[in-house]
């Protein structure tokens, strides 16, 4: 998994609540088993007419907003079923970091397992930086995970809050396996006695 410690870069708002991930990823692009090229998917139905041409006035299709590192969604993102290829598609189309109120429990879970780092921030927060951003055409923004930090190009700082096991693993870029083989000497041991 690639390590979080820092990102800089384009940020983009999509102010819908009740992003599900089927809205993420339709379930019919979900054959694949591999991450890869999940990205041209991502929000498909919002991104693409029935004839697949591209909506111009959806965010992503923006030309400034197809380097997007950074969302900044409404609340209840990634609410729905379990569909861990939802944050497949949003880290193979660039996105490292999401920002919103609150998050689909689930999705939760596949995002930290996946390196996906998501900062809860009060409604009226999210809201404020999405004006930001809009305002400040796409400039950079950074996230630092180490000092949990999101600092805007107008100097702003804004502080958050993230569980320091989550936190760690992040920034160690560590999934389920890199954290068991931290204790493969430990594990041969035991199963030496077993």
């Amino acid at each position: 998994m690639r390590k979080f410690e820092r990102v800089r870069g384009v940020a983009v708002s999509l102010p819908l609540a009740n992003v599900d991930t089927d809205m993420i990823i339709p379930a019919r692009f979900m054959k694949a088993l591999t991450r890869e090229g999940l990205g041209r998917h991502l929000f498909d139905e919002l991104r693409h007419a029935p004839d697949g041409s591209e909506r111009a006035a959806f965010v992503l299709n923006r030309p400034a907003a197809r380097a997007a590192q950074i969302l900044i969604a409404d609340r209840n993102f990634g609410c729905g079923s379990s569909r861990e290829h939802a944050v497949w598609a949003l880290a193979d189309f660039g996105i490292r970091c999401v920002i919103a109120p609150s998050f689909g429990d689930i999705f939760a879970g596949n995002a930290r397992k996946n390196g996906l780092l998501l900062i809860r921030l009060p409604e009226e927060v999210c809201a404020r930086l999405a004006r930001e951003i809009e305002l400040a055409q796409h400039a950079p923004v950074e996230i630092d995970l180490e000092a949990q930090e999101i600092r805007l190009a107008s100097g702003e700082v804004v502080a958050f809050a993230i569980d320091a096991g989550d936190r760690r693993v992040l920034m160690e870029g560590l999934d389920d396996i890199g954290r068991t083989l931290r204790h493969a000497d430990a594990i041969a041991r035991f199963e030496a006695t077993a």
